[in-house]
């Protein structure tokens, strides 16, 4: 069954059409209405289904694959339940702009509308936290469906796509038909760029005595590190990331000066206030990196390049606003712009960086997770995957984990999806099968998609875990210190299983680290093993995430380490 004009059913229809868009992984759940749509499966030797044990596993996974390797990750889910809890690995992807197509079984056309059993009006729920769903209701449309769906996830700005398929249609036949060629009205990613813009840009750059590169997901997203490393290089600027664009600029290049925001570093922060041009590139101006959005960098001018043109001024006023993907706005920069050099700029933010070092480690006996994260990326030589959950051990993570390799980190930043870490880790170690990759995880949000231990053992991917257990929801728990007098509501877990007889449970080798000394060897004993491992380390529970600046806060609010603290 390869060719178009093929009398098929509904499912193989399916199949075709992801074997046609080149998927190979896809992550899912069966069930009654998409029960069809498995039994063909075994005919496509192409497609590997790895079979989660919840659905947000499945949405998690096809997300971190996507990150993983820049193409569309693929989830299967039935109706009712499987595809309301898809949703939370919808909407993660949505905010950070990952490209998954979720395929969904639907109840039959007969019985829709009637709240037949696991009906759910799956398009309605998604379509505030999808790019773009179907609900596909003649057999004749599959092919071009999942075309569109693949298409519309993996150009402009990527996102979720949804398409649901009532049981009928799978079971149903018709003729096959893919087509060569779309043409969707009112979708027309930009694909160029306004020279006019690029023009105006470079007058700014020229006139600028202290520039910074503000670098996001975008950069990632297009492939754009060569030409941000170029136009860092030809005029000497400053580069700074985002969370999601760490990665996108080598940690250990000379131009290089960490990342802002609420828990970014305090000379990152402190530059950006300083410096009078901001080139935003591939990033939205999001509130946890610009605090009070009023007061936010306001003696800079912004360059804003972005490929969403409902981003650009939306947030932050930008006197040159880009509409276009990263990698053709700096090429075009790169060419354009004369070559430049800032040594007094450069200076006064070495002497920042000097007077405002941040993350510095405590001299303690104590077992602290930016002591580990320091020792994680020693005794891996900085090259692993690292994917982490939400909360204290993220931002640790992206502190004390630098990174000089391209696309090492994923990690859920504007959905905040705790549970994010065990699903996605198995999705990017799918995708890049000859790499490392390293959980990081919390001891909540592991408790949250731990189930999917199973998959990782069944599936032998080698993931390797790190939980920091501190016996709370540490974030929560440092804004309730902070903010709330120390009224731990509802933040500390007394029922925390013992994760390493857990792991064993899951046929999966495990350590518990209690002291500083056992964690180089637990760490390379890790590596060594060729399975997946898990590390339970029981960190100091009240360990607070510094730099921080309050939600909605500005610069000046800014808390750094607490000076009592021995530094060495």
């Amino acid at each position: 069954i390869t060719m178009n004009d093929k009398l098929m059913n509904g499912s193989q229809m399916v199949c075709e059409s992801l074997v046609r868009e080149g998927v190979e992984h896809i992550f899912g759940i069966p069930g009654g209405a998409i029960l069809p749509l498995y039994q063909v499966l075994p005919e496509y030797e192409k497609l590997k289904h790895i079979l989660v044990r919840h659905e947000q596993g499945a949405a998690h996974a096809a997300d971190g694959y996507a990150r993983a390797t820049g193409k569309a990750g693929v989830a299967f889910a039935t109706s009712g339940p499987g595809t309301t809890n898809l949703v939370t690995g919808i909407a993660t992807a949505q905010m950070d702009s990952v490209p998954v197509v979720a395929i969904t079984g639907q109840v039959g056309r007969p019985v829709l509308g009637t709240d037949a059993f696991q009906e759910t009006d799956i398009t309605g729920i998604t379509l505030p936290i999808t790019k773009h769903n179907y609900l596909v209701m003649d057999i004749n449309d599959i092919g071009e469906t999942i075309k569109e769906a693949f298409h519309i996830a993996t150009s402009g700005r990527p996102g979720p796509v949804l398409v649901d398929i009532p049981k009928d249609i799978l079971q149903g036949s018709g003729v096959f038909n893919y087509p060569e060629t779309l043409n969707i009205p009112g979708y027309k990613p930009n694909t160029s760029v306004n020279q006019k813009q690029i023009k105006r840009a470079c007058e700014l750059i020229k006139k600028a005595k202290r520039p910074v590169l503000l670098a996001g997901h975008g950069i990632k997203i297009s492939k754009a590190y060569d030409e941000l490393l170029q136009l860092a290089e030809k005029c000497q600027i400053p580069v700074i990331n985002t969370l999601l664009g760490l990665s996108s600029f080598p940690a250990n290049h000379f131009l290089y000066y960490g990342w802002p925001g609420m828990h970014g570093m305090a000379y990152s922060n402190l530059i950006l206030d300083q410096s009078d041009l901001i080139i935003a590139v591939g990033m939205r101006f999001d509130d946890r990196i610009t605090g009070n959005p009023d007061k936010f960098a306001t003696n800079a001018k912004k360059i804003h390049i972005d490929i969403d043109a409902s981003e650009v001024g939306k947030i932050i006023h930008a006197e040159v606003p880009i509409v276009s993907d990263a990698k053709t706005a700096l090429s075009n920069l790169v060419q354009s712009v004369e070559e430049k050099t800032h040594v007094e700029w450069i200076k006064q933010i070495d002497r920042l960086k000097n007077n405002h070092p941040s993350l510095a480690l405590r001299d303690t006996e104590k077992l602290l997770p930016q002591f580990i994260m320091k020792e994680l990326h020693e005794l891996t030589n900085g090259d692993s995957i690292i994917v982490t959950g939400v909360g204290q051990h993220q931002m640790w993570a992206a502190q004390h984990y630098p990174f000089n390799d391209k696309n090492k980190i994923i990690t859920s930043g504007g959905a905040g999806a705790m549970g994010y870490e065990v699903p996605a880790a198995l999705g990017a170690q799918v995708g890049r099968p000859n790499e490392m990759v390293w959980s990081i995880a919390g001891d909540g949000g592991f408790q949250m998609t731990m189930s999917e231990l199973a998959t990782i053992s069944e599936n032998k991917l080698p993931v390797k875990f790190a939980i920091m257990n501190n016996g709370f929801l540490g974030m929560v728990r440092q804004w309730q210190e902070l903010f709330y007098e120390k009224s731990y509501v509802s933040t500390s877990y007394k029922g925390i299983p013992d994760f390493v007889k857990l792991a064993e449970a899951f046929d999966i080798y495990a350590l518990k680290v209690t002291d500083k000394t056992q964690v180089k060897p637990a760490i390379l004993d890790a590596i060594k093993h060729e399975g997946p491992v898990l590390i339970d380390f029981i960190v100091e529970s009240e360990e607070n995430v510094y730099p921080m600046i309050p939600s909605g806060a500005t610069v000046q609010d800014m808390m750094e380490e607490p000076s009592s603290q021995e530094v060495k």
